[in-house]
């Protein structure tokens, strides 16, 4: 079974572009066949990526009623689309999931999906995960039996309070996710001794700080793919420095 790591986090924390910068820090490593998993349904790690998606899983699950052909099965149909919707490329593989359950019972539907995901990625050394923003996919398919959950918050106690609450969520739910740490992204120096206490105070474990860096902003001006910035770069070195000390 592959090492999952998956990124959660509230919106405009840019948890997707860490993401990115974790598949870049696997891809320099040789720690391959990597699988890219974007859980959004407003997906886009594709774009921090480089990289164009025409189909998901979450569009397969809504042709199940009425697309299946007469003599062939449920399962046998689904995992034959699903495989149809794996971008693969020579350094990692892409699954986007798409849209979230619709009206309705997807029940059949969402089992399918949990046994192909299950399948496929026995097949990869790590998987990366992208999840949606907020805490609603922690019930859902993907952010469970997680290696290694990296929740994104700002520079801001009230960020910090935010994943405590994730953090809840999560014993609540009794999701098997072995270890979790918080990752605080767009950083303007190397600590604050305001947040380190706080952080303290609500029992979470920081892994450290991924610093604000131009390259980022002038490619998501550009459109341009942000997980293969150089070694250089601010952002790279930060998810160098937490990564090397957790993997």
């Amino acid at each position: 079974m592959g090492f999952k790591i998956a990124v959660s986090g509230k919106g405009g924390t840019g948890k997707t572009t860490i993401a990115g910068l974790i598949i870049g820090y696997l891809i320099r490593r040789g720690k391959s066949p990597i699988l890219a998993v974007d859980a959004d349904a407003n997906a886009n790690l594709n774009e921090v990526l480089g990289i164009s998606v025409s189909q998901t899983i979450g569009g397969i699950r809504e042709k199940i009623r009425t697309d299946v052909p007469s003599g062939m099965t449920k399962d046998i149909w689904f995992e034959m689309k699903a495989e149809e919707t794996l971008v693969e490329t020579d350094k990692y593989d892409l699954l986007v999931m798409g849209r979230p359950e619709g009206p309705g019972c997807y029940c059949v539907a969402n089992s399918l999906a949990r046994h192909f995901i299950e399948v496929l990625t026995k097949n990869y050394q790590y998987i990366i995960i992208d999840n949606e923003a907020g805490m609603e996919h922690f019930s859902r398919l993907t952010t469970q039996n997680i290696d290694l959950l990296f929740i994104v918050s700002d520079h801001s106690v009230r960020g910090l309070q935010a994943v405590r609450r994730i953090f809840d969520l999560i014993e609540e739910l009794k999701l098997a996710v072995f270890r979790k740490v918080v990752l605080i992204s767009k950083f303007e120096k190397d600590g604050d001794p305001r947040l380190e206490e706080e952080a303290k105070r609500l029992h979470l474990e920081v892994a450290g700080y991924i610093p604000y860096d131009d390259n980022i902003s002038q490619r998501d001006r550009e459109g341009e793919p942000t997980y293969n910035l150089p070694e250089s770069s601010p952002a790279v070195r930060g998810m160098k420095a937490i990564l090397d000390s957790l993997l």
